[in-house]
């Protein structure tokens, strides 16, 4: 299986908020709070071939350069509970650039069908017992937060870590 490498692309949630949303996971005892830097899902693990890499990362940077910067704003928590033991922090501001991009993403060479309809969201606590579900849901019910979105990144997974291999700019080809 050398010659598979999966994948992931995500928008990553900028200082200092992530260093609140990591440090929250963390607190609740969710061991993957540093494997996972805080992010909003483009496109979820998906296993492709290393020969395919070059060709992804041009359609992740043509999808980028059709895509124009926007404002997120974060805000408050949601949890999918009782059908997946998961809490989040809400998009508040950005679900429809968020699903604009998802689409582009998951075309061409990273098309595959997913396992629950997309819902842009910051998971802060997975399968991690209840007390712990609930106390990030109330913890963070007052989270706020709101940043410009200029880029996406292509993540990948080395064993069971997440690392960040490349940036694609919004609207890049609009810039001189």
């Amino acid at each position: 299986m050398s010659d598979d490498v999966v994948l992931g692309v995500a928008i990553a949630i900028p200082q200092p908020h992530a260093t609140v949303l990591t440090n929250w996971r963390r607190d609740v005892g969710d061991p993957a709070a540093d494997r996972i830097f805080p992010h909003v899902t483009l496109l979820p693990p998906t296993p492709v071939a290393c020969s395919q890499l070059d060709g992804i990362e041009d359609h992740l940077r043509a999808a980028a350069a059709a895509s124009a910067p926007f404002t997120m704003h974060l805000s408050g928590t949601g949890t999918f509970r009782p059908a997946s033991p998961v809490v989040f922090v809400q998009v508040a501001r950005g679900v429809s650039d968020c699903e604009a991009l998802e689409r582009a993403v998951r075309r061409g060479p990273l098309e595959r069908e997913l396992q629950f309809p997309y819902h842009p969201h910051v998971t802060v606590a997975q399968e991690i017992d209840e007390a712990s579900l609930d106390r990030a849901y109330d913890g963070l019910s007052g989270f706020v937060a709101r940043f410009r979105v200029e880029k996406f990144v292509l993540f990948s997974r080395e064993q069971d870590r997440w690392s960040w291999r490349t940036e694609f700019a919004l609207g890049a080809a609009g810039r001189a």
